[in-house]
């Protein structure tokens, strides 16, 4: 029997396969609020096969956004405007997620498709960023450092996007603390020069994830939360993977039931060598050194490849992007791959259906 194929349990929810979809943004939001494309694009990966679909970096407060054209929940508008794309999704036997984030130093940007990159200037709508300290990613803007309420902020913001996300039916949250945004900013060394609570040792530089993950499963309880993590920077002096691992068993310990496990995106100096499964074992380490559960994800971009990530036990899971957008209808082809006889087919797409042998 294919792993990929087995279902899996986070509390009280069953994802009926291990092959999910990363969150990927768009940025084709207009005020934070998801648009039409955003329904098309997250809908098609339930008829695919998808097991869970994790929407993409959704801002908790408006600061919070990566780029002006980002999701948001900060707001009820964004939630109702959520909760149909969110149905669409279960309609078609998938499990709604999404990513609850704030960009911190990262904020305020330009989108992709703007053709222009650095910080959005406050005249043409962008916004003074936030960050651990006045540390500047390269080529953005200096963020101002979060003061005492300022933090208190930043903790109520999550659980209130939290309180609407549940609203608006998603099933399970992802808390990003991943990729060089506000809460990895916290944790890295490199970006957190404080000397108060939120500064120095480890558990200092934790303080703040864990404050919001005490918020985030007060306000929706019983509700799943995976936390994303860089397990590494990349770069020297910076967060590592036994760091990671340290702060992975805390998380666990407040609540965390899984773990979403990428790296790099803190500095621009990092050097990383890319390729198939390059993650593959940094989300091995956490899984085995923590003792918790972790999806794997990066450059896994066929059946084959993740069948075998979980058959060698280096995550329960994995997620991936790229290969989604190639292919919407990813997880029935996986299926077919691997000789799963997998029963969610769409009927309108069974005349398509490949015959399965078993293997």
């Amino acid at each position: 029997m294919s792993r990929l194929f087995t279902p899996l349990t986070l509390r009280d929810v069953t994802v009926r396969n291990r092959l999910w979809v990363s969150p990927m943004c768009q940025y084709s939001a207009v005020d934070g609020v998801p648009q039409e494309w955003h329904h098309t694009h997250l809908a098609q990966f339930a008829s695919g096969g998808a097991g869970l679909i994790v929407a993409e970096a959704t801002a908790v407060s408006p600061e919070g956004r990566i780029s002006p054209d980002d999701t948001g929940l900060w707001n009820d508008e964004q939630r109702d405007a959520w909760a149909p794309i969110v149905a669409a999704i279960r309609r078609r036997g998938a499990v709604a997620g999404v990513q609850l984030a704030h960009a911190g130093r990262k904020a305020s940007t330009w989108s992709p498709f703007s053709g222009r990159r650095g910080s959005v200037a406050a005249d043409e709508g962008g916004w003074t960023t936030v960050a651990p300290s006045a540390v500047a990613f390269d080529g953005y803007a200096e963020p101002i450092a979060l003061d005492a309420a300022g933090i208190d902020a930043v903790v109520a913001d999550f659980a209130a996007a939290a309180r609407r996300a549940v609203e608006a039916g998603f099933e399970v949250l992802e808390v990003h603390a991943a990729h060089g945004y506000l809460l990895h900013q916290f944790l890295s060394p490199l970006s957190n020069l404080r000397d108060d609570e939120y500064g120095g040792s480890l558990e200092n530089r934790a303080r703040l994830l864990l404050r919001v993950l005490d918020a985030v499963t007060d306000a929706a309880p019983g509700v799943p939360v995976i936390v994303r993590f860089s397990a590494t920077d990349w770069a020297d002096g910076g967060w590592d993977a036994a760091e990671t691992v340290t702060v992975a068993r805390w998380a666990a310990e407040r609540g965390a039931d899984f773990f979403d496990i990428s790296s790099g995106g803190l500095v621009a100096h990092q050097r990383i060598t890319t390729g198939p499964g390059y993650q593959v074992d940094l989300a091995a380490r956490v899984r085995r050194e923590a003792g918790v559960p972790v999806n794997a994800v990066g450059m896994i971009d066929d059946a084959a490849h993740a069948e075998r990530v979980l058959a060698e036990d280096a995550a329960d899971a994995v997620m991936a992007g790229r290969e989604w957008l190639r292919d919407p209808h990813y997880g029935l082809r996986a299926a077919a791959e691997l000789g799963a006889d997998i029963d969610y087919w769409p009927a309108q797409y069974l005349r398509a259906r490949p015959a399965v042998s078993a293997r």
